[in-house]
């Protein structure tokens, strides 16, 4: 046993002595990992392969009461603090180095009342856990667009998912939350309890405090109509334009996206994603004019358990590819812009690499714009770049591929982002957090940061700094 080096908030380095270290060890019912031990490496590896970080410490929790020793411990000795959750931000937050890792995976129960129609989920739980437990009832929330996605980033940021048109976001369906603030005390916050702190972290992120629980509102969900519909890269530019068409007069029962991407074999092709929450009648009534649209070269559309729905994308984007997003709300999508987005997918370096666009509208447009953080309701899509590309040396041109998309699609742009979709703040810049909330927003959460986090020990995420803190270039 050795004295730790370790970083602190600042970005200055020291040294933890090593019965400090084991002071906190002692307080904890998991697992405290340093370099050298068997799982520190498997550990300190999150979804995203370009995020290579060593943190100092990785505390297992397996407890509320482990992460409120966490913060303490940090908070106490001036320590940078990350949190990981499902560890799936392509931000790679939820690592630091040098400082400590808050590992939150250990904690994936998820409980499910179906008398009262809500479930109460841990912070490690992906949605393929939450999922799991909510169907065996027949119940389910908005969660996402893969299985794999962990539930505490997608709903602190928003969340986004098949379900949205008709229930609206993640952060939506959430009725309160239980929180480890930077004083170590555990709040509960809710519409009629510590409601500020309730409406920060309805998009937010995770700047106020650790999530410890979350509970969500039910809905009854069977099976839905929907899949995937392939089209050939040729006539890219007619399928985005009757999805967009189609899309935008759809009911809110259906949830839509289309992407280009390069199938298996090496083609480039337009996949249109579909998926109808309503009766299984309505939905094939409702779906057959895209599906005889053109035809496609491939219809995958049919029946299929909710299940099967969230997790029809997680092949995808496979952990621990190199991944690079820029992402922005649109304003409307216009014959132009598509045209300039097919184009530029013509030249796309890595086959890995997608370009997404995903509809919004439905219940997410019609929630009010001050009941929650999430902000730029009335947008009616959103573009993903996702560049994603396997070796190093592809950094450069995978890099400046997606950086140019998404500059040459910015014609477009409505000037707001979604938060989930941002990558690390030294390549994003300050304006791109404050674009994600608009300025009204953003000036209301600086004044709840500084009362639940005054000294900013929760910064390793988009972070909105407390007043007094200089904020990043």
């Amino acid at each position: 046993m050795t004295d730790v080096r370790v970083g602190t908030k600042t970005g200055a380095s020291g040294v933890l002595e090593e019965p400090v270290v084991e002071t906190l060890k002692k307080k904890l019912r998991g697992k405290l990992l340093r370099p050298g031990d068997d799982a520190y490496d498997k550990a300190r590896r999150v979804w995203n392969g370009m995020i290579d970080r060593r943190p100092a410490l990785i505390a297992r929790c397996v407890s509320v009461g482990d992460v409120t020793a966490c913060v303490d411990f940090a908070r106490d000795h001036d320590l940078l603090l990350a949190v990981r959750g499902g560890g799936h931000s392509v931000a790679g937050n939820a690592v630091c180095d040098g400082g400590l890792v808050v590992d939150l995976s250990p904690m994936r129960s998820v409980q499910v009342d179906p008398k009262t129609r809500t479930a109460r989920a841990e912070p490690g739980a992906t949605w393929g856990d939450f999922d799991r437990e909510s169907q065996a009832f027949g119940l389910a929330t908005t969660g996402g667009f893969v299985s794999s996605t962990g539930i505490a980033g997608l709903t602190l940021g928003g969340g986004l998912g098949w379900l949205m048109g008709k229930f609206g976001l993640s952060c939506d369906n959430l009725l309160s939350v239980d929180v480890v603030t930077a004083d170590g005390r555990v709040v509960t916050a809710s519409d009629t309890e510590n409601a500020d702190l309730f409406w920060a972290v309805r998009g937010g992120g995770g700047n106020f405090g650790i999530v410890s629980a979350f509970e969500y509102r039910l809905h009854p969900v069977g099976q839905l109509f929907g899949g995937l519909l392939i089209h050939p890269f040729e006539r890219a530019k007619e399928a985005l334009r009757f999805f967009r068409d189609f899309a935008m007069s759809a009911p809110d029962e259906l949830s839509s996206a289309a992407g280009l991407l390069t199938s298996p074999e090496g083609t480039r092709a337009v996949a249109i994603v579909l998926v109808h929450s309503g009766s299984l009648e309505a939905g094939e009534r409702l779906l057959q004019p895209i599906r005889e649209f053109g035809p496609p070269m491939e219809d995958h559309v049919g029946a299929m358990a909710y299940r099967e729905v969230q997790t029809m994308l997680d092949a995808t984007v496979p952990a621990g590819l190199r991944y690079y997003w820029k992402s922005s709300f649109l304003s409307g999508l216009s014959d132009d812009g598509i045209n300039v987005l097919v184009e530029r997918f013509g030249d796309v370096p890595s086959p890995q690499s997608q370009a997404l666009i995903e509809r919004l509208g439905g219940a997410v447009s019609r929630v009010g714009r001050d009941e929650t953080v999430f902000d730029h309701r009335d947008a009616p899509f959103n573009l993903l770049v996702m560049s994603a590309w396997s070796d190093a040396a592809g950094d450069r041109v995978n890099l400046a591929w997606a950086r140019e998309t998404w500059e040459a699609m910015q014609l477009l742009s409505s000037g707001g982002v979604y938060v989930n979709y941002l990558g690390q703040e030294a390549d994003e810049g300050i304006e791109r957090i404050k674009a994600a909330y608009g300025p009204e927003k953003y000036e209301r959460l600086v004044t709840i940061k500084s009362k639940y986090d005054p000294r900013n020990l929760f910064r390793m995420n988009q972070n909105i700094k407390p007043a007094g803190e200089a904020p990043s270039a």
